[in-house]
């Protein structure tokens, strides 16, 4: 096991988590999707009002890996939740413990904020982030699908 520390992202933090995110986008094979800057990842998680928070996993002071989640509320439980949008370890750093600390980690501040669950997605062909998702407890809810409008289809729903 390699020796790291989680601890939660601060302003300093910005630039490296952005690289964490281009990172990602590309192991995704989605970095035609990030279009977004460093500006824009500094006001979600630092402006007012924040939409996003994060927490970042470092090995001798070098952001390695990175959770960003935000809240959401379940009716059915009438709790809050929190949604991880991304979970991300470099690939020098896979297999040492540091994913499973991040999720550690989140899963004790969900219930520090009497959180009734955590959930995120899985991209159906990542095999090697499934099985791990699996063996750490996690459900793979296939009977729902996820839904998203963006770009020109949210203008044009907005405009119904």
């Amino acid at each position: 096991m390699t020796a790291f520390t989680i601890r939660a992202a601060t302003l300093d933090d910005v630039s490296a988590i952005f690289s964490l995110v281009q990172a990602l986008s590309e192991y995704e094979k989605l970095a035609h999707e990030m279009v977004g800057s460093p500006e824009d990842l500094r006001q979600g998680l630092f402006g007012t009002p924040a939409y996003a928070e994060a927490i970042v996993a470092e090995v001798d002071g070098q952001a390695v890996g990175f959770a960003l989640y935000f809240y959401n509320f379940s009716t059915f439980l009438m709790k809050p939740g929190i949604y991880l949008e991304d979970l991300f370890v470099l690939p020098d750093y896979r297999r040492r413990g540091i994913a499973t600390g991040l999720l550690k980690h989140l899963a004790n501040h969900a219930l520090n904020k009497n959180c009734g669950r955590l959930e995120w997605s899985v991209l159906d062909w990542n095999e090697t982030a499934i099985t791990f998702y699996q063996r750490i407890g996690a459900i793979l809810m296939d009977e729902w699908t996820g839904c998203r409008v963006t770009g020109n289809a949210l203008i044009t729903l907005a405009q119904v």
